[in-house]
């Protein structure tokens, strides 16, 4: 039996269905993260918190309340040097400015954001690590990126419609 190397996720939201596909060649720590989270069902019930138009859609982290959602795993080793770039419907983790800090937010990047591309680290930053990209659901994720935003306590960027994440499935 060989292994998978590059799973297929299935993330059904209350706008529409999104399919990645998982790069475990390049990504193996964070996709390995992110399956656990998906099947742990994790991400059930979080929504999609910060949306930018003309650059990402995130998600994955907060509640319908803007409460993180409790029972993280720990932080991962941050692979942006994995040679992936953050372009057009690709998706990558979401992270503080700490280097490793990524852990379960992740987001879809609606333009090509080379600014998030690693190049070497620096004081600006080490970079964003992709570790997949949108197969099906392009049309869920623009539909997404256009909704109308505004600001929730210190949160800013949120949709003024709550666009929640029903259920993650790992298909293959």
């Amino acid at each position: 039996m060989s292994e998978i190397t590059n799973p297929t996720v299935r993330i059904e939201t209350s706008m529409g269905e999104v399919v990645l596909e998982l790069d475990a060649v390049n990504a193996p720590i964070t996709v390995a993260n992110f399956l656990e989270y998906a099947n742990d069902g994790f991400y059930e019930g979080t929504i999609f918190h910060r949306v930018i138009d003309g650059f990402m859609v995130q998600g994955g982290g907060l509640t319908a309340d803007m409460r993180d959602k409790d029972n993280k795993k720990a932080p991962i080793k941050n692979e942006a040097d994995n040679g992936l770039k953050n372009n057009l419907g690709t998706v990558a983790m979401a992270r503080t400015g700490v280097v490793d800090s990524a852990t379960n937010q992740f987001f879809i990047n609606v333009g090509d954001n080379t600014f998030l591309n690693h190049t070497a680290p620096t004081s600006q930053g080490f970079g964003y690590a992709v570790f997949g990209k949108v197969t099906d659901g392009m049309d869920t994720v623009n539909a997404i990126r256009q909704v109308k935003t505004g600001n929730s306590g210190m949160h800013q960027d949120v949709p003024a419609e709550t666009i929640t994440i029903l259920k993650v499935t790992v298909e293959s």
